[in-house]
């Protein structure tokens, strides 16, 4: 449903240095411009595929176009119609396979979401430091740090009770990292995962966290990497996504599953310190309806966390291994 979107990431990659041996694009749209727009152009080695009911939904779709890919493909990669790629992301991405050739899948590193500025060395509480470079520290970390919430372990990587500091963490060296959180819509992976593994489809529609719990069963399989010299735009596009009551519940519930896809067993502490964070993550978005010209959609937000945690004591996920 955001066929201008798509045809700006179209052209973005018939722009690349490296050009796919072919581009698939699986339409969930419920209308017919996505299908109309791409009659009107012509980017080559593109197969087009509009998808029903049955198929529709992020992780289906995904599934559903890996089925399609040619049996020559040695990766796959996927990108979201709101992303537009510099001109060498494919070029430097299947260089990553090379450099590091244990890996089963490597994530692209998104530039247009952080601000990343030279150290300035002096360890304020307001930036996040990494490698000489620091960006804002998010007001949110700064009260995880107040509780004791912060991440124990690098970006990248699922704490014993969750909560994850993101990809956009890691500074813009354009170094590779290893990770065990690739974002799955500037992803890439070797055809052999899906060999054994395939989209969880607990993960129903626009499927929030989806590329978290694929990560962390390919990561007690083998390596992920990000490439940070791998670069790209992310564009956030509103059509398509869940109205912020569903997504408040998401962020629950789906944040609870992906949780337990790595720690099916945690203990007391981590436990405590999951539902902590979870707790004031919803505090700090009831705020919001305060401090921002978004009242409405903050207030949404904050009630679907609510009642997401709530139904976990009454209705937990059941998750897969």
């Amino acid at each position: 449903m955001r066929p201008e979107s798509l045809l700006r990431l179209l052209k973005s990659v018939e722009e690349q240095t490296l050009y796919p041996n072919e581009i698939i694009v699986v339409d969930g749209s419920l209308d017919a411009k996505t299908e109309v727009l791409l009659t009107k152009t012509h980017f080559k080695d593109l197969f087009y595929f509009k998808v029903g009911t049955n198929d529709r939904g992020l992780t289906k779709q995904r599934n559903y176009g890996i089925n399609k890919v040619s049996e020559n493909s040695e990766i796959i990669c996927f990108l979201d119609d709101d992303i537009v790629l510099n001109l060498n992301y494919f070029k430097n991405l299947i260089a990553s396979y090379y450099k590091q050739p244990s890996a089963l899948a490597i994530g692209g590193y998104i530039t247009n979401e952080v601000k990343w500025e030279v150290s300035d060395l002096l360890n304020t509480p307001s930036k996040f430091y990494a490698e000489g470079w620091m960006r804002a520290e998010p007001s949110r970390m700064k009260f995880r740090k107040k509780f004791g919430l912060l991440p124990d372990v690098p970006p990248g990587f699922l704490p014993t009770f969750s909560h994850a500091r993101s990809i956009g963490f890691i500074p813009p060296t354009g170094e590779i990292y290893p990770v065990e959180l690739i974002m799955g819509g500037v992803s890439s992976y070797k055809k052999e995962v899906f060999e054994v593994l395939q989209f969880s489809s607990y993960f129903e529609g626009y499927g929030l966290y989806e590329d978290a719990d694929f990560s962390l069963r390919i990561a007690k399989k083998g390596n992920l990497y990000i490439n940070t010299s791998a670069e790209l735009q992310h564009y956030h596009d509103a059509e398509g996504r869940p109205n912020q009551y569903k997504y408040g519940k998401m962020v629950i519930r789906n944040g609870w599953y992906v949780w337990r896809v790595k720690y099916s067993k945690p203990n007391r502490k981590a436990k405590f310190k999951w539902h902590a964070t979870a707790v004031l993550l919803t505090l700090i978005r009831f705020t919001n309806v305060f401090t921002t010209t978004q009242r409405k959609a903050a207030f949404q937000e904050s009630l679907g966390r609510v009642v997401g945690w709530w139904s976990l004591i009454f209705n937990k996920p059941k998750v897969e291994s």
